[in-house]
């Protein structure tokens, strides 16, 4: 019994690791690392078949999906499934994928397929699967593929490393990424997606605080725009590596973008925000001028720091409060012994026309006599690992969990937390810290 066992192991192995004889399958037990079997990056091969389903169009190589999605006459979305099955079609940026479409059309050639719009045309090759995308006014190519889409297994973490590249011509200029340091012009750079709490960071640190995987191209005074909607550890390529390639991957997630057509950088910024969305119109007093640094405290030198301004003549429509007003770091709570009485604090400010503005951290410390954290546990509110323990990590307070933002009750909860700010006359919020940050 027990050699039939260990028979059904040794065959088992032998499938998993694909060994043709037992001589491999014991070489392999004596050296499992060096007998490994190499990860190599898998692409695209030649389009073997079409199918279109309202909007979009599905294309195969036998094995892997890409789907190509008319959004509108200037936007079209690429995914890829590298084993043909598509995760759900969902995204925190997206809120809605499809808008007006005035008409659309798949031709087919003997060496590629097209699907147009009024405005743009993707094109994608059959021999080697390469999608680009043209101005149908001038017939210019605006974007189009190196070489075919492509991933890699993750054997850190799982799932794929997924790839797209794509040419950068020689008088072609790249913007965007949202805070990156540095030159506006990307071009020659290279750059890491991943908020971090970059402390005091210089003239080319990377990463910074926030990530927003869109960049802009402009070649011959036109311009087009990629999205990269993916969550995970993304980077982007400009001309580094290769001057004549431009790349975004990624550590894992789906291989999804979007290409946005111009012509003008406007347009492209414009048609950027149908799909994420517009922030609402600020207050005026929000667009004025605003005194910030690392906490002003007690209450006393909030109070000589405006009436500093006021006697100085020096225009300031608001100040900001850092951690130190809190009780020990905890959010929506007040240090009564720095800001003995915070409701005629900020009255008295606003007298003199000047707003208050506190920091709010997403760290929340782990303190069962903390009522935001006794809230938060109770109802299973704070983000948990894959292990289903909760995600920690020290910040200013000390152990923090932090709320779970994905879930909707979640976001309720805690944006009902604000009114006791509010009800004191506090007139904004800096949050702060929502990288999220941890330290170490």
């Amino acid at each position: 019994m027990e050699d039939e066992t260990k028979n059904d192991e040794k065959q088992i192995l032998a499938e998993t690791i694909g060994a043709e004889s037992e001589e491999e399958v014991i070489q392999h037990l004596n050296n499992p690392v060096a007998n490994l079997k190499p990860i190599v990056k898998q692409y695209l091969t030649e389009v073997k078949g079409v199918k279109k389903e309202g909007n979009k169009f599905y294309f195969s190589d036998g094995n892997a999906r890409v789907e190509v999605r008319v959004v509108s006459d200037e936007i079209i979305r690429v995914r890829l499934a590298p084993h043909g099955v598509f995760l759900d079609d969902f995204s925190y940026a997206v809120p809605v994928v499809d808008q007006k479409v005035t008409t659309f059309r798949l031709e087919e050639a003997d060496e590629y397929y097209a699907i147009s719009t009024n405005t743009i045309t993707c094109k994608v090759r059959k021999e080697d699967f390469l999608v680009s995308f043209l101005d149908n006014a001038t017939g210019m190519v605006m974007s189009q593929d190196t070489s075919p889409m492509h991933w890699e297994e993750n054997v850190e973490f799982g799932g794929y490393y997924v790839y797209a590249t794509k040419d950068c011509k020689p008088e072609e200029n790249f913007f965007g990424l949202g805070d990156k340091s540095g030159n506006m012009n990307l071009r020659g750079r290279k750059f890491q997606n991943w908020n971090t709490d970059a402390y005091s960071f210089g003239w080319d640190q990377d990463p910074l605080y926030r990530t927003i995987p869109f960049y802009i191209g402009i070649h011959q005074s036109a311009g087009y725009g990629i999205f990269f909607d993916n969550t995970f550890r993304s980077y982007f390529d400009f001309g580094r590596e290769n001057n004549d390639k431009t790349s975004f991957w990624a550590d894992g997630g789906e291989l999804q973008y979007y290409y946005i057509h111009g012509p003008h950088m406007m347009d492209v910024v414009k048609r950027y925000q149908t799909l994420t969305g517009t922030h609402k119109l600020p207050p005026k007093w929000a667009l004025g001028y605003h005194q910030c640094r690392w906490s002003y405290y007690p209450e006393k030198k909030v109070r000589e720091i405006a009436e500093g301004f006021r006697n100085n003549q020096i225009p300031c429509d608001a100040i900001y409060l850092d951690i130190d007003y809190m009780d020990g770091y905890r959010c929506f709570t007040w240090n009564k012994k720095y800001f003995p009485d915070p409701k005629k604090m900020i009255k008295d400010l606003l007298n003199i026309g000047m707003k208050t503005v506190v920091m709010i951290d997403p760290g929340i410390k782990v303190d069962d006599n903390y009522w935001v954290f006794k809230e938060g546990k109770e109802n299973n509110f704070f983000c948990r690992r894959s292990d289903d323990y909760f995600m920690e990590g020290h910040v200013w307070p000390g152990r923090c969990q932090f709320p779970d933002f994905t879930n909707p009750t979640v976001r309720e909860w805690f944006g009902g937390l604000y009114k006791e700010l509010v009800d004191l006359g506090v007139a904004g919020f800096w949050n702060d810290m929502n990288e999220p940050a941890v330290f170490g």
